[in-house]
């Protein structure tokens, strides 16, 4: 079972309704416990800035490109664990392009920015090369890929043909992000406009 809760036992105690003459009450107990506690952590604060951008660089009829962007994702666990990767676009709605991208906001006339994706480069499992896998079926199946996403879940498979999760205490990569600008026409820039993007990167318990 996949689980993405804090590493603590929740109980909740459940009566059934009653009614008159009744002689028995049903209740259940039910929680999650979690495996070994494990913390990602971003390099840059998690922050890419791209800083001003004239809107006479940008192309006007089709999307601009912008230089992609290289933080440092490290996973440590307090022992070796099964995890899965997935994101969460706290812009949800404003991307430009669909399926894993990730908004980055509108302008005040609300016209999508544009779109930011990530994916995940030479990997490490407790400090050997490994490979990243990806699940769009809640972990049943899994294929080779570098993306991470909030469509997918992304784990880690050893170096090889393998595409079974491993369990690691301490996980490496380079996480880059690729961002586009759509085509300056279809947006209305009269004074500043920032790039709005945020997501987070979650970690589940496979």
């Amino acid at each position: 079972m996949m689980n993405s809760s804090p590493a603590v036992f929740l109980a909740t105690l459940l009566l059934a309704p009653t009614v008159l003459a009744a002689s028995t009450a049903d209740f259940a107990v039910t929680g999650t416990i979690t495996p070994n506690a494990c913390e990602p952590m971003l390099s840059s604060g998690g922050v890419v800035d791209y800083g001003k951008m004239p809107a006479k660089e940008l192309n006007s009829a089709s999307p601009t490109s912008l230089l992609p962007q290289t933080m440092q994702l490290e996973i440590q666990c307090e022992a070796p664990t099964f995890i899965a990767l997935s994101t969460i676009d706290n812009r949800a709605g404003t991307a430009a392009i669909n399926q894993n991208w990730h908004g980055l906001g509108t302008t005040a006339n609300d016209e999508k920015l544009g779109s930011a994706g990530f994916g995940l480069y030479n990997a490490m499992a407790d400090g050997v090369a490994a490979k990243t896998i990806t699940s769009i079926d809640g972990g049943a199946t899994w294929i080779p890929s570098v993306l991470l996403g909030h469509h997918v879940i992304t784990s880690i498979a050893a170096a090889g043909n393998s595409v079974t999760p491993i369990a690691v205490t301490r996980f490496n990569a380079d996480l880059r992000v690729y961002t586009m600008v759509d085509g300056t026409d279809r947006l209305t820039v009269l004074d500043e406009v920032p790039l709005d993007g945020h997501a987070t990167v979650q970690l589940k318990y496979l």
